[in-house]
């Protein structure tokens, strides 16, 4: 619902009174998530991360959590716009999932580490920043080809906002400026993404180590992961030495995107491997 609100506000700018029904909502969906998390930590006595639900939950967690710090830093409603459409699916995929899965289970002997903590919640974490900052890129690829076809998609000379209690949201604004600060927080997020993918996938290999005796086994989770890997270090390489922006670097961002989705939830459905505990 928090969409349709966000949307609403971007379309149709003069109803105010319901301005920041989407970002409360958010926020609250933020604050319910923390509870569910917390609670199955305190009653199960592990890190909630050990089956698809709760990755899941987490992932929109921190998602959530991501959302409402770049739509403060930014004042953009467009931030909502982009985000809450994924966070909503999300949580529809949670809703769904068959009741066995919701239900908190003893873990395995294999994640009985406290390895699970470490290496889990910061590939979920690196997950949401490089989603959240390559759907930007996304963004500006679709953003930009539509403003290239059509001249009147936003005048470039154009910035629609107002004072809310003296906070000035930006509804839209010139298209260049518009188009530039998509580009430099999606490089900011995936930059930031990046070095949290990095130290999970080394955590992972240590921890593969101790509870399977080898480092790497070449699994499809651990093969993904390394080309998801590959695919951000191209875009921050060429980001930083090519001095590739705008649609170039974006192009890349994007490919991240969809490869970041075959990661997470892709080889869990359509291969078998070391890393399928409480999947479907």
């Amino acid at each position: 619902f928090a969409s349709l609100f966000y949307w609403k506000n971007l379309l149709l700018p003069h109803f105010l009174p319901i301005l920041n029904v989407g970002k409360y909502l958010i926020f609250i969906t933020n604050f319910s998530l923390s509870i569910l998390l917390v609670n199955r930590w305190i009653t199960q006595n592990y890190f909630p991360l050990s089956n698809l639900y709760e990755s899941l939950v987490f992932l929109t967690w921190s998602i959530t959590l991501i959302h409402l710090i770049l739509e403060k830093r930014t004042k953009s409603l467009l931030i909502g716009c982009i985000g809450s459409p994924i966070e909503f699916f999300l949580l529809l995929f949670c809703f769904f999932l068959p009741i066995e899965l919701q239900k908190p289970s003893p873990l395995v002997p294999s994640l009985q580490s406290n390895w699970l903590m470490m290496h889990v919640s910061t590939m979920m974490i690196s997950y949401s920043m490089l989603l959240v900052g390559s759907l930007l890129s996304l963004f500006y690829l679709v953003f930009s080809f539509y403003q290239k076809r059509s001249s009147n998609f936003i005048q470039p000379s154009v910035e629609r906002s107002f004072e809310n209690k003296g906070e000035k949201i930006v509804l839209s604004q010139g298209t260049s400026t518009f188009l530039q600060t998509i580009d430099i927080w999606s490089y900011r997020i995936i930059g930031i993404g990046f070095p949290c993918l990095t130290i999970g996938i080394i955590s992972g290999a240590v921890w593969a180590n101790e509870a399977w005796g080898s480092y790497w086994s070449w699994d499809p989770k651990e093969t993904w992961a390394l080309i998801t890997w590959l695919v951000f270090a191209t875009y921050l390489h060429t980001r930083l030495l090519k001095n590739w922006k705008n649609e170039k670097s974006s192009l890349i961002g994007s490919i991240g995107f969809f490869v970041i989705w075959v990661c997470y939830l892709g080889v869990n459905f359509l291969a078998k491997g070391l890393h399928t505990y409480g999947w479907i």
